[in-house]
């Protein structure tokens, strides 16, 4: 019999009827309730997966998020030396060989080789807070150069080979002075290390960039002729 055709017909005077109509659609209804608990179970089991990857792409959006970088600036003679110290410190993201504190804009290496522009050879440093403390760049500053030596490092002679920190902000000029005081201390002779806050920063020639990579031979004949190593030795003795 068919149910529709009996749903149809119904009227509410035919009794057994609506009792055969009420037999033959439980199985349907059976039926439908079936799919929609299905359908339901699906909702739940596709809420459940959207919210799932909603925790993953946070998780992963906050992965992605940039780590927080500060910058130092240090003058202590030739900045291709100065350049290879710091590349060696964990947390050190990248080294910028230049020139700063000066009067001059843009200046070239021939220009602040020869004197009179007011800059120093200096070296810009991005690093990572997280992972490596001013407090520690510092250190690896002084322990780089000659701290008594005015107006030139090691064979280099003239004030755009003065030693310097560049401090960027307070914070970093209350550690600087800090670690001078600290340092003065193992000596007798006054330090001739300034402290100055950081200025306009111009990027070296590119060759200068890394140099020590791209000039191994040269950049060691240098350095020890230059008696770089021996100086620091001599000041701060011998390195683990």
């Amino acid at each position: 019999m068919n149910a529709s055709r009996i749903a149809a017909t119904e009227d509410g005077k035919m009794p057994y009827i609506r009792r055969a109509t009420t037999r033959l659609r439980q199985p349907r209804e059976d039926r439908v309730r079936r799919p929609r608990s299905r359908n339901s179970a699906g909702r739940r089991v596709g809420l459940g997966l959207l919210f799932a990857l909603g925790l993953v792409a946070s998780a992963a959006g906050q992965g992605n998020e940039p780590r927080k970088t500060a910058t130092a600036t240090f003058a202590g003679g030739c900045f291709w030396c100065v350049e290879a110290d710091f590349d060696k410190v964990e947390g050190v993201i990248s080294t910028t060989s230049g020139y700063t504190g000066g009067h001059t804009a843009n200046p070239s290496y021939e220009q602040v080789s020869r004197g009179g522009t007011g800059h120093a050879e200096a070296v810009e440093i991005v690093y990572d807070p997280a992972k490596v403390s001013y407090d520690k760049l510092l250190d690896v500053f002084w322990h780089n150069i000659d701290p008594l030596a005015k107006d030139r490092q090691f064979c280099d002679h003239g004030d755009q080979y003065r030693s310097v920190i560049f401090y960027h902000g307070d914070e970093q000029r209350a550690l600087a002075e800090a670690s001078k005081a600290a340092v003065q201390k193992r000596f007798k002779q006054p330090l001739q290390t300034a402290i100055v806050p950081a200025g306009p920063f111009y990027k070296a020639e590119e060759y200068h960039q890394d140099y020590y990579v791209k000039n191994p031979i040269r950049y060691k004949f240098y350095r020890f002729n230059c008696g770089r190593d021996a100086r620091l030795e001599e000041l701060w003795g011998k390195k683990d």
